[in-house]
């Protein structure tokens, strides 16, 4: 089966606390790079093993060599740095909790890829396991978001569609490499459409100057362009949340503000939150085009409660009126950890929601 497959994930998984004391040791000094490799490298064994034992055809290294989702791949492009502004982004959290995030990233000169960047991540993980190996990478368009033209300096960019190409040209350069080295299933992760249906979101999108009902469709044609070049033999998807950060979130509201421009997007399938009444009904699968798989972002790894399989059953029922039941698949509705920190669930609740997924869909599609 051409990914996505039936049962799917998002991608990041939960650090073990031992790859966390290496991280932390290797910012204080006092282990070195290699040694933070040798770490890394053994982490992913495990998290490889993890996958395959609970029966996932997609298999990824868990994020296990970055901090944060976006940041470390975005950054290596020469021209992007991150810095701490004052646009914060609040999270929400059960029982009132709330947080918030000062880090963004900028552009302060012309955007180049000077280097591989995620080249020797997915080598390592293509030889170690069996199965798909799976690589996970930022859009550039949160970044964008984020502040709009402020963030794009002017002097390097007066014009902001030649940002657009510079960054495009970076990211089609590292899917070649990517795909000279055997990639067959490439994510495209970006928050932006589905906080683009949150009204605070809009309204602060708004307030630096671009417009939140236009925005969507140029995210749709920027995705598009990175991955116009790829080979045919390469399964591409977009997943897109509504932020993921110690089990919290950032934003709520239903796709219908934003679902024609996500589903214009030219990838093979679409991964969407769906775990909670925030995400809003199946009404907006109408727009999918014939022929593109929806996954079901159905358990939560926000968390540990282990969801049942009836109701997983009857929502994915619920979700076919929409979009013929072969091309649904399921999934956890983010990853377990889209930064170091991770979500507020044990590894174990993790080991039991992939398993979850995989014995729903073999039951639904067998």
């Amino acid at each position: 089966m051409r990914p996505p497959f039936r049962a799917d994930h998002v991608g990041s998984l939960l650090r073990p606390p031992e790859l966390k004391q290496a991280r932390a040791d290797f910012k204080a000094g006092t282990l070195s790079r290699a040694e933070l490799k040798a770490a890394e490298d053994q982490a992913i064994r495990r998290a490889v093993a993890l996958q395959e034992a609970a029966g996932l055809q997609s298999v990824t290294d868990g994020e296990f060599r970055r901090a944060f989702w976006h940041v470390d791949f975005l950054t290596g492009f020469e021209g992007i740095s991150a810095t701490q502004g004052q646009y914060a982004l609040k999270f929400h959290g059960e029982g009132g909790a709330e947080s918030e995030t000062k880090s963004m990233m900028v552009v302060s000169s012309k955007v180049r890829r000077t280097r591989p960047i995620m080249l020797e991540h997915f080598r390592f993980l293509k030889e170690t396991t069996r199965e798909t190996a799976k690589l996970c990478i930022p859009a550039p368009t949160y970044l964008h978001m984020r502040g709009g033209r402020r963030v794009v300096n002017e002097s390097a960019y007066p014009d902001v569609e030649e940002f657009w190409s510079d960054i495009t040209d970076a990211y089609q350069d590292e899917i070649a490499d990517l795909a000279k080295a055997g990639l067959e299933y490439l994510q495209i992760d970006d928050v932006s459409f589905a906080t683009l249906c949150d009204e605070g979101i809009r309204a602060q999108v708004q307030r630096d100057g671009e417009d939140p009902d236009k925005l969507p469709f140029l995210y749709s044609k920027i995705i598009s362009s990175l991955v116009a070049k790829r080979p045919g033999n390469m399964g591409v998807t977009m997943h897109t949340c509504r932020g993921n950060h110690a089990s919290m979130w950032m934003a709520e509201g239903g796709y219908d503000k934003v679902a024609e421009a996500i589903f214009q997007t030219e990838v093979d399938g679409f991964f969407l939150e769906y775990d909670s009444a925030r995400a809003g009904g199946f009404e907006p699968l109408r727009f999918v085009p014939r022929g593109k798989k929806v996954v079901l972002g159905l358990i939560s790894t926000k968390t540990p409660l282990l969801e049942k399989k009836d109701a997983l059953k009857k929502r994915i029922d619920e979700a076919a009126q929409y979009v013929p039941l072969e091309n649904l698949c399921l999934s956890p509705q983010c990853g377990f950890a889209s930064s170091e920190v991770g979500n507020k669930l044990s590894e174990d609740d993790q080991k039991r929601k992939l398993e979850l997924a995989v014995q729903v869909a073999d039951e639904v599609w067998s």
